[in-house]
């Protein structure tokens, strides 16, 4: 990439690509998560829970709230309405009872899944247009 003021033809090319295809993602994505009657953020909180970084399928409302970058009370708002619409689950911690672990329902994992199918192409394009940026 240019080091001086201005953004070469090319470089802008490069960069322009892979914004499209991340906003083609993101489209898509919330298209196949309204099919399943799900609202983008509730899609993405269903998808942080499962997608937990260790592996454990379940997260917590300060957890959350890092990885989504959205307010505590924000999310503990996501969260009560998942839970009242069936979606998540809450579990005590036997550690600390403060805390409380939520993980998908057996409905949610079935929207979540559902939501999902068909982005294969689109990460696809994700992957070739970041490789392109290097």
């Amino acid at each position: 990439m240019s080091t001086d003021t201005t953004l070469e033809t090319t470089d802008a090319i490069r960069i322009a690509a892979f914004r499209a295809a991340i906003r083609s993602f993101l489209r898509t994505s919330e298209q196949l998560a309204r099919e399943q009657k799900l609202t983008p953020r509730r899609y993405l909180l269903l998808l942080m829970i499962k997608g937990a970084p260790d592996g454990s399928e379940q997260s917590t409302v300060t957890e959350l709230s890092e990885r989504l970058q959205l307010a505590q009370s924000t999310v503990t708002e996501l969260v009560g309405r998942a839970e009242r619409a069936g979606l998540i689950q809450r579990e005590r911690s036997e550690k600390d009872l403060r805390v409380a672990h939520l993980r998908l329902s057996p409905e949610g994992e079935r929207r979540l899944a559902l939501s999902v199918r068909g982005l294969d192409e689109q990460r696809h394009e994700l992957r070739q247009r970041l490789d392109a940026l290097d």
